[in-house]
């Protein structure tokens, strides 16, 4: 479809005054109340495990939540989304990555941007226990671009309830986000994913003696070097620039097969304009690109409301057709 010129989003509260602001304040003091959810444990085919939270409400629809980069079920984003979602009759499923539902997972591998597995297991899990007629898939950053390849990887053999996919603040060029990330600007967002990821990463190379050389920590002056020496070896790929590739979600788009909806803001810190393709957008029947101005990173607030824009506009694109 083509690219979507004009973005209902109204713009960010007049204190919100840069990108920056507009991603780190809803991100430090945004609270949702009244989201409870009730877990459940799946093991993986490896003989892992990822926890599921859900919000039941015997519904025949379900929207399946991804989270971003170090977050997890109860981030602001995840929650705004699933109480929307679930006072507009929907069932809820906000599932955590490997190792981020506050215990460790079992094997050696964490998760990643390119991890679609995990994400299938978990729709077959659902389909295979729950009659819904209608799934929808909502991703955040890093889940954004989870959701996306994911719909590409499986195209027109994805499931049959599979109806829409939003992702949002996507970086969908793994690599050229990367470079954004290590820009002098962004550091305070660098250190603070690394910092989180080194904790991690140390745990496993406790447990699992030998797979990881942690001195290699020293050698590390951007964030292509982390990837090289750790993303790319705890998560089985050859290299960063295999993990790059295979990771990058607009490797796979063409062949997404349902309506899907990627919204990036143009004044998102840790996203640059690859990671926006309107080349792709253009021509392709069932992307739609929609680029506002201002949010900043899975930001998008607005005055005097509970909900974000973008929690809104993707109840909105999900229901359209109904």
């Amino acid at each position: 479809m083509p690219v979507l010129r004009h973005s209902s989003y109204p713009g960010a509260p007049r204190y919100l005054i840069n990108g920056h602001l507009q991603t780190i304040i809803p991100s430090m003091f945004r609270r949702i109340e009244g989201v409870t959810y009730e877990r459940e444990r799946l093991t993986l085919a490896d003989g892992d495990f990822v926890d599921l939270d859900w919000i039941d409400r015997r519904s025949d629809k379900l929207v399946i939540m991804t989270h971003g980069l170090e977050g997890d079920s109860h981030r602001h984003y995840i929650k705004g989304t699933a109480k929307l979602f679930a006072q507009n009759g929907w069932d809820v499923l906000a599932w955590n990555c490997r190792s981020c539902s506050g215990e460790m997972n079992r094997a050696f591998r964490l998760y990643n941007h390119g991890e679609i597995d995990d994400l299938g297991e978990v729709i077959q899990h659902v389909l295979r226990t729950k009659p819904y007629r209608e799934l929808v898939l909502v991703g955040y950053s890093m889940g954004g671009n989870i959701a996306l390849k994911y719909a590409g990887v499986h195209g027109k053999n994805g499931p049959d309830a599979l109806r829409k996919v939003v992702a949002v603040s996507s970086p969908t060029d793994l690599e050229a986000s990367v470079r954004q990330l290590d820009l002098p600007r962004n550091r305070f967002y660098r250190n603070r994913f690394m910092k989180k990821l080194i904790l991690k990463l140390q745990q496993k190379a406790d447990r699992f003696p030998g797979k990881l050389d942690m001195t290699n920590l020293q050698q590390v002056r951007h964030w292509r070097d982390f990837d090289q020496f750790f993303s790319a070896p705890v998560n089985g790929y050859r290299d960063a620039d295999d993990f790059y590739t295979q990771a990058s979600a607009v490797n796979y788009m063409p062949d997404i097969a349902v309506p899907t909806l990627l919204v990036n803001a143009q004044n998102d810190p840790l996203l640059s304009s690859e990671c926006s393709p309107a080349w792709l957008a253009d021509k392709h029947p069932n992307i739609y690109l929609e680029t506002p101005k201002t949010g900043g990173h899975v930001g998008f607030a607005v005055r005097n409301d509970e909900f974000t824009w973008i929690e809104r506009r993707a109840l909105e694109f999900v229901q359209q057709g109904e």
